[in-house]
This record gives C-alpha cells, structure tokens and sequence, in this order.
C-alpha cells in the first residue's frame, strides 16, 4: 500500500543528486577575472587564443585559477580566473601589453570582471551559479529615455530616398524631394506628373499616405500611416537596445541586464561592472553617422555670411567651429557601417576612424562620389541631438571598395572610443540617460548577508515548530522543505536567472507555501487515524485526499505568479520567477519527495500500530454529533 516502485525512488534520488550538484556553485562566491574579446570583426578569439593568453601569464609567472572560453555566436571570450585583485590588475597590464602593442588599432578588448570561483569539473558538467542582480551584487542602473521623433525623422529620411529611387526608375522627373518635419513633400514640374507620381508611389510605397499639398497644383505630401509610426517606434526600440548590448560586450561587462520598459523607456543595469564612469560615458554618447554633400554654391555662401538657410539646407558646426551648409539628403547612414577602427593618416599621422562600408554602402558611396567630383561631401556625427560635422574633404576621385576615412580634430582616445560606437552599431533613435544610480559592492553584501540570515532563521523556525508538533513527521516535512530550496536554486542556476532582493523574498515566501502542503497532509492523517483507519491505510488516505486541496491552493498562487512574470517588470519579474519555479518544486518535494521518505520508513512494516506525528486526538462519545 505505501511502497513506491524503483523507478519512482530513482527519480527522487536523480532529483536530489541534480539540486545538490546545480547548487553547490552558488556558495563558492566570485572570484576576479579578466576577460579578452575581439575589438575586430576580423579578429576571432578561439581556443588559440586561449593558448596564446595562457602562455603569456605562464612565462610572467602569474598564477592563475582556471582558463576558459565561451563561444558567443561568431565571436568568443577568453576569461581567466585569479586568486586576487592585485593579480588580476597585474595580468591585465602583461596582456594589454602583449596583445595589444599597438594601443591605435587595436585587435582584442581587455576588461577587468568577475568569474565564478566554484571548481572546473563543477563547470563542465554545466553546473553555474545564478546570476546576481544589482542590489546584491553592487553596480550601477540606468534609465534612458529614447527620442521617439528622432526615430520618425530617421524613418522620413530614409523614405525620401526611396521616393528618389522609386521616381527615376518609374521616369517621373520631380523638382525637389525633402524631408518636411514628419513629412516627405514632393514638388513637380505639372499636374499630371504629380497623378502619376502618386498612383506610382501608392503602389509601391504603401507606409506613406499621399495627397496633395493644399493650396499647391504641382506638390504631394507623403505620412507615414498609424501601424507605420508604430512599427518605426518598435524598431528603433528594438535597435537601440541591441546596440546598447553591443556596447555593453565592448566593455567586458558580464550578465548585463537590458530591457524594455514603456513604449519609449529603456533599462540598462551592470551588475560588478568595476569602471562605472566608462559604462556611463559610452552609453551616454549616443553616436550616429551620416554622410552629406556640402552646398559651396555662390547663393549658399551668400545666405551663410548673412546669417539665413535656404530652403532644402541645413547649418551645421565642423570642430573648428566654421559654419557649413548641408543639404538635406542623407546619402548614406550608420545602417550602412560593416566595421570601424581608430587609425592614423599615412601622411600627417593624425588619428582617423577608418569605416567599413556594407555592399549597399560602398555602392551608393561609389557613385555619389562618381557624380560629385571637386565637391566637398561632410561627414557628420550626432551626440544627444546635436550634430557636428568631423570632416567636409574635396571628392576629387571615384572612391570604390567601400573605404572611407574620418579625419578631424580629434585625440588618440576619441577616435578608439569614436570607432567603438559606431562599431557597436547605430542607434535607430537619439537616447538620453535621465536616472542613474549607482549600487556599492560592500551595500549589495549586505543585502546578501540580510537576505540570507532572514531565509535561514525562517527555514529554522519552521523546522523547529513543525518537528515539536508532528515528531518524526515533521521531520520528513523539515527535510522535504530542504529538498525543495535545492531543487529551486538548482533550477533557478540552470535556467540562469538573475537574483534580486525580491527573488530572495519569494524563496522565504515559498518555504512557507511549501510547509503548508505538508501540515494538510499531516492533518489529513491525523484525521484518518481519528476516524479509525489503521496508521498505513491512514497514511495512504492521508496523501491521497490531500492532494486535491494541495493541487486546488497551489494552482491559484501559479496563475497569480503567471500574471505577474507576464505583465510585471524589473523586481515585480524577478519576485514572479522565484515564486512560480518554488510553487512547482514544492509540489513535487512535499507529495513526491516527502511520500517517498514516509513509504522507505513505514512502506515495510506490516504490522504497524503506531506513527510518530504529535498527538492524535479522538472524538469521545459526549463530543460526537447528535
């Protein structure tokens, strides 16, 4: 009656084995590491690599708790594991050196970081701590406001282009094409050219609603339909955080934690980043290129030294603070960009960022400045809004090949830290930090310490009431919530999530959900033994009737954990974690895990007259219903 079969043991016993293994990693702390990354997209690190690294550290003698590499789609990471600070602060200095002689171009990224300090044989079987979130960890938290018409006005901008194009193939001559504020307006030479124009640009340019420009015979005025705005609006969300997790692995920051929150609102946390202030100078610089042509024509001069714009022009500042005028168009943007590498002129050795243009880049690039020789094409870069032209050269020859080269005012640092963020990648839209806190690593100790001493003096609580009430049974309880918290942090470091204070607030709320499924099967037993069934069928009624009533408590706190992990962000997500993965495991520890300790204690004894589960009180004649 209360014998389970083999194979149920063995899944109890592999239970047991897997949530002490997957476990054990997160007692070991973190140890300081160095991490080396490719600076190139030419330059792979690989398992060479890592030969190279541990050959270097060995000849300077420097001891070295463990080597590693982890492959991250096409590139990979080298980390190697010290013993102290000191040391990891030393071999960072040999492998700057080393590696990377010269400090101009250089081919890998060295960053300081952290590692987890549990075994090697630990990890190969794939056995990782969680992830510490920033308030247990120390770091710094960023909150970015993205300018949603900037992206608009990316989107306007680049659908101009495509109106040019969609004209000259169509042989639909226009007088002028530009970007209007949220608008493309689009001037022809008659009536009849702007019909078939728009009957041409409807068909193939569905985002754009076209109609005529009121009080003009010869204009259209292209907008973006609603689901066009918000689709652009997602995009460049989506976009930007991916450049931002560009940025943030160009930096040597581990387990950064990136994400959506609002329509227009993005949350960036570096949990042990050790270089706060160069985490917020690259995520701060919100760099984007454009490449436009100059206007040097008589009237364009005119206008400038009278201090007006013509229409289709727009005034900028190069770093030497002499005014230009640009035209409109955007010839090529940051979309286009393969690569970027700081660099020096061959013949003035100033230092340059040296870009690498995609097919469709080179292309365009090609023929602009087939078609524009001795006129001046600027290169413009824009931070937080404002746009400053780096360099306005002379075309004096067809550039093929998609190699263009940024000169300018600018230092050895600004030009690596230039070519970092346009090689993370361009923004879709400008962003602005509007909060920044910042979270020391002796305050996230402590939190640790806190949040730990309470989970523990909570778990020693209940182990004490519940042995004092129910005996032997209350141990089997006791030892079903320990099973429980291993298999839930075992879970919890497969999955690798990211712990917070909330996470260790639903791991003390999910011992006591997990102790309450085991007193209503205490309960229920006592009840049977009451009504007078013997101690092994009362204990198999036991745990057979109250599992409704487990299943029924249970499923209601899921959904709520559901609800939350769907709908709540940032400490809201991270209490819903732990709580949904703790109501499974305590399901299965305080039916499965804890029926199988009763059934190998009580399953063979036969004759069985006694249980050991506090007193059992029976009903007397005088307390019995009428």
């Amino acid at each position: 009656m209360n014998r389970y079969p083999l194979w149920k043991y063995l899944i109890v016993l592999v239970a047991l084995v897997i949530g002490v293994l997957y476990t054990i990693p997160n007692l070991f702390g973190e140890s300081p590491a160095v991490q080396v990354a490719s600076a190139k997209s030419v330059v792979k690190v690989d398992l060479a690599t890592l030969n190279r690294v541990e050959d270097i550290l060995r000849r300077h003698n420097i001891n070295m708790d463990g080597v590693f590499f982890e492959q991250n789609g096409p590139a990979g990471t080298v980390r190697v594991r010290f013993d102290s600070t000191d040391t990891q602060l030393k071999a960072k200095d040999i492998l700057e050196k080393e590696l990377i002689p010269n400090s101009n171009d250089p081919d890998y990224t060295i960053a300081l970081n952290l590692m987890s300090a549990s075994p090697s044989w630990l990890t190969a079987i794939g056995a990782k701590p969680m992830h510490l979130g920033l308030d247990l960890r120390g770091g710094v938290h960023f909150l970015l406001a993205v300018d949603m018409q900037g992206a608009l006005t990316g989107r306007y901008d680049s659908l101009a282009s495509e109106v040019r194009t969609v004209l000259r193939e169509a042989d639909l001559r226009s007088q002028n094409i530009e970007r209007q504020n949220q608008s493309v307006v689009i001037k022809f030479d008659s009536t009849e050219t702007r019909d078939a124009a728009q009957t041409q640009l409807r068909r193939q340019i569905p985002d754009l609603v076209f109609s005529a420009l009121a009080g003009s015979d010869t204009e259209l005025r292209g907008v973006l339909t609603e689901t066009s705005v918000q689709q652009a609006q997602s995009n460049a969300l989506r976009q930007n955080i991916t450049t931002l997790h560009n940025r943030i692995n160009e930096l040597g920051v581990a387990e950064p934690i990136i994400q959506q929150q609002g329509s227009d609102r993005i949350v960036v946390q570096l949990p042990g980043v050790q270089d706060v202030a160069k985490a917020k100078e690259i995520l701060g610089r919100t760099a984007t290129l454009e490449i436009r042509l100059v206007d040097d024509s008589p009237t364009a001069m005119a206008a400038l030294a009278a201090g007006t714009v013509p229409f289709g022009l727009e005034r900028y500042e190069d770093r030497d603070g002499q005014a230009l005028l640009l035209r409109r168009q955007v010839i090529l943007t940051g979309e286009n960009l393969q690569d970027a590498q700081p660099g020096r002129d061959s013949q003035t050795q100033q230092p340059t960022v040296n870009l690498t243009l995609d097919n469709k880049g080179a292309r365009i690039f090609r023929d602009v400045t087939r078609n524009n020789i001795n006129k001046r094409m600027a290169i413009v870069l824009f931070e937080k809004g404002q746009g400053e032209v780096v360099t306005a050269p002379v075309i004096r020859s067809e550039i093929p090949g998609g190699q263009v080269q940024i000169s300018g005012s600018m230092g050895v640092q600004e030009a690596a830290d230039v070519a970092l963020l346009l090689r993370a990648g361009s923004l879709a839209a400008p962003m602005e930090i509007i909060e920044e806190r910042t979270i020391g690593p002796s305050l996230g100790a402590d939190n640790i310490k806190q949040g730990f001493n309470s989970t523990l003096y909570g778990f020693i609580a209940l182990a004490i009431f519940i042995i004092v009430y129910y005996h032997l049974f209350g141990l089997f309880s006791t030892l079903g919530l320990t099973f429980n918290i291993l298999l839930l942090l075992a879970v919890l470091s497969m999955l690798q999530a990211t712990l917070t204070l909330p996470g260790i607030a639903a791991l003390a709320l999910t011992l006591g959900m997990a102790i309450d499924a085991n007193v209503l099967i205490n309960e229920r037993i006592r009840e049977e033994l009451r009504n007078g069934l013997s101690p092994q069928a009362a204990i198999h009624a036991g745990f057979d009737r109250a599992w409704a009533t487990i299943f029924d408590s249970n499923l209601t706190s899921l959904i709520v954990g559901l609800a939350l992990l769907t709908f709540g962000s940032g400490p809201v997500r991270g209490f819903a974690v732990v709580h949904t993965i703790g109501i499974l495991t305590s399901m299965f520890s305080s039916v499965v895990g804890v029926r199988a300790l009763v059934n190998l204690w009580y399953g063979g004894r036969r004759r069985l007259q006694h249980i050991a589960i506090g007193q059992v009180w029976k009903p007397t004649d005088n307390n019995k219903a009428d």
